[in-house]
């Protein structure tokens, strides 16, 4: 039996680490619009530049920079940036500065387009039979002029870039509303305590608190090392290749990116076995600030994926893997005979068990008959709240009016008006709130796979155009937490509300200028960008997997899903969960494992050894709590040297390319 549990003690050290203050004040100003164009001009070519090259997110690095950077400028004005302010402006550079899941794209929504133009001229849509099948609204086709040119000033764009503004303002209506309604239910009426919200809220203001509190040198102190780190290790990695790159035929690079592959190497005793250790130090660091049961579940499955697979192919399972193959291609064919059932499987159980969890965790919730109306309508004064039926009306408008714009973008109506209604009404706001319940009560994320997949394919459809469509259905239950960090640092809610206001057309033009330029100097991707050069073919593959299901006749999709490894994986995930559970152990160990499933050795490995390091030297000679103090501030600092140098890079790589192409 599934039974209520007490919370991991890992994740219980993280409570309480932050009380929500008395008075609330509006951190968006005039030197947080600043702040903005800063990082939209200066810092975006940077993270464009960084995630094509090493897969490097320069997101931590663009906040802190900035943070850093008008914090300096106005104390020479002898005044200080509030915290709000801080906070505000972290969340702008976050917005501008993110990337786009492993595509490790930056650049804002032309990234998509970015990626967009790839996949319709790639191998793995060719090989799959589905270049001809793409629609114009996502990319030009293969071989058209605005292509071979690389330029977005060419009209066979009008169409995705329409699409892609109005799903864009359309998505951020939503997620905002429908987060900010689960917050007010997740944390006002339930009083849940998001364990997780203290550390982000903290590392996001630690100027700001080192000034308040007087502990200014320990930040600067350990912000500075990780600085030094950054710049040291950056140099080497992100630096040489970026540099030669522009007098070579091919970059120099004394650390492979994004890792060493071992799979032709270790074949002979290993076959099928997708080994490799990633080269980014980011990740030791990384590995240091994750929770450590987690790392150690995605490790334990990713050892799981790459050790037994030799097992299996011995065994006559991995029948499409072939000696010589490297890391993407092992991976992929060992995905299509049996890890992506498992890991359906195994995601299947997990989600479940967040469901039940979260029912059980309301039915145990005591809460006053009429006390959650008292508490939905008592909110602190000058928090900024908007009105709950407000947001309820703009979601549930924002959302019709996505179902209307996919309606008008398929083909045919094949596809059920009920399933896109049902996604949108029902499966998004109930999933959206299971996982901002997780988030509140364990800081862990869940998730129920495969759930639009499925609908596609059970559906009937004929076409991958509903692949691209913006369907609404998404997980915002992580935005409850982001609604009670910015509680946690005094900001009003009405700051975000202009953030996004400025975000959104900010990031289309500065997306639009620095992609056309670095498009202009190449391909994309192509050996000067090595990590897209080598990761985004193994994406690519995936996706036209799934992408294959609905053209019609027999795929290779068809191959990869077996109803008895789908069955493997949801009984091994469910058993350990039950087992874990009444042996009183961390049950992150198991979304851990699931996290890992699809993940590379090759990037765990190193994540490992930091979570090794944290928690058997650093945590006891620091001791535990300083060190998760320290650790969130040390991996920024390390971002941000890593950021200063992939800002240099492309500065001077943008110099040298517009110098060369000028013509006399």
């Amino acid at each position: 039996m599934l039974q209520a549990r007490a919370p991991d003690v890992e994740l219980e050290a993280y409570r309480g680490l932050m009380e929500p203050p008395d008075q609330f004040e509006d951190g968006f100003t005039f030197r947080t619009v600043l702040g903005a164009f800063f990082v939209g001009f200066i810092m975006m070519p940077g993270a464009i530049y960084m995630g094509l090259i090493a897969g490097v997110s320069l997101g931590s690095a663009a906040e802190w920079v900035t943070i850093i950077l008008f914090s300096e400028l106005a104390r020479r004005s002898f005044s200080s940036l509030t915290r709000q302010e801080i906070y505000v402006i972290y969340y702008i550079a976050g917005g501008l500065a993110g990337v786009i899941g492993g595509t490790m794209l930056a650049g804002g929504p032309f990234g998509q387009l970015i990626w967009n133009q790839y996949l319709v001229q790639s191998q793995a849509a060719a090989g799959f039979g589905l270049t001809e099948h793409i629609p114009r609204w996502v990319s030009p086709p293969a071989g058209s002029e605005a292509l071979l040119q690389r330029t977005f000033l060419h009209r066979a764009w009008i169409p995705p870039l329409t699409v892609l503004v109005i799903s864009q303002i359309l998505a951020r209506a939503e997620w905002f509303c429908l987060g900010y309604f689960l917050f007010r239910i997740t944390s006002d009426v339930e009083r849940l305590p998001f364990p997780l919200a203290p550390v982000a809220a903290q590392g996001a203001t630690a100027l700001a608190d080192a000034e308040d509190d007087g502990q200014g040198n320990w930040r600067w102190r350990v912000f500075a090392i990780g600085m030094g780190i950054g710049l040291l290790f950056g140099s080497v990695y992100i630096g040489l290749p970026a540099l030669t790159g522009l007098i070579a035929s091919e970059p120099i690079s004394l650390l492979p990116i994004p890792w060493i592959d071992l799979t032709r190497t270790t074949e002979s005793f290993l076959p099928a076995a997708p080994l490799g250790v990633g080269t980014d130090l980011g990740l030791v660091l990384l590995g240091t600030v994750l929770p450590f049961w987690v790392v150690v579940g995605s490790f334990a499955s990713a050892m799981l994926h790459a050790l037994g697979s030799p097992l299996l192919y011995h065994a006559g399972v991995l029948t499409h893997w072939r000696p010589g193959m490297d890391t993407i291609l092992t991976n992929f064919s060992n995905d299509v005979d049996v890890w992506l059932s498992v890991y359906i499987g195994a995601g299947l159980a997990v989600g479940i068990i967040g469901i039940v969890h979260a029912i059980r965790s309301v039915r145990s919730s005591r809460t006053a008959a009429g006390g959650w109306r008292s508490r939905l309508t008592q909110v602190p004064k000058g928090r900024g709240d908007a009105p709950l039926l407000a947001a309820i009306g703009v979601y549930l408008m924002s959302t019709l009016a996505m179902i209307l714009l996919c309606v008008y973008l398929l083909e045919d109506d094949e596809f059920p008006f009920v399933f896109m209604l049902a996604f949108g009404v029902l499966l998004t706001p109930l999933l959206s709130y299971v996982n901002a319940r997780m988030v509140g009560l364990t800081g862990q994320l869940v998730s129920i796979p495969m759930v639009r997949e499925g609908a596609f394919i059970l559906s009937g459809y004929r076409g991958i155009d509903i692949w691209f469509v913006p369907i609404p259905y998404a997980d915002h239950g992580r935005r409850a937490q982001l609604f009670r960090e910015v509680e946690l640092t005094g900001t009003k809610f009405s700051s975000l509300i202009k953030a996004e206001l400025l975000v959104l057309p900010l990031s289309l033009i500065c997306g639009f200028i620095f992609w056309s330029l670095i498009w202009k100097m190449g391909p994309i991707p192509s050996p000067t960008f090595q990590y897209a050069q080598t990761y985004w073919h193994l994406i690519a593959l995936r996706q036209c997997l799934w992408y294959s299901a609905t053209l019609g006749g027999d795929s290779l999709f068809h191959e990869a899903i077996k109803a008895a490894w789908v069955g493997g994986g949801f009984a091994f995930a469910g058993g350990s969960f039950l087992l874990l559970s009444w042996m009183q152990l961390p049950v992150s160990l198991i979304y851990g494992f699931v996290r890992g499933l699809s993940a590379l050795p090759h990037l765990l490995i190193p994540e490992m050894v930091g979570a090794l390091l944290a928690r058997y030297y650093l945590e006891k000679r620091f001791g535990q709590r300083v060190w998760r103090q320290y650790a969130p501030v040390l991996l920024a600092g390390y971002a941000c040297g890593m950021g200063l140098i992939g800002m240099s890079a492309v500065a001077i790589a943008l110099i040298s390319k517009s110098v060369t192409q000028t013509g006399y």
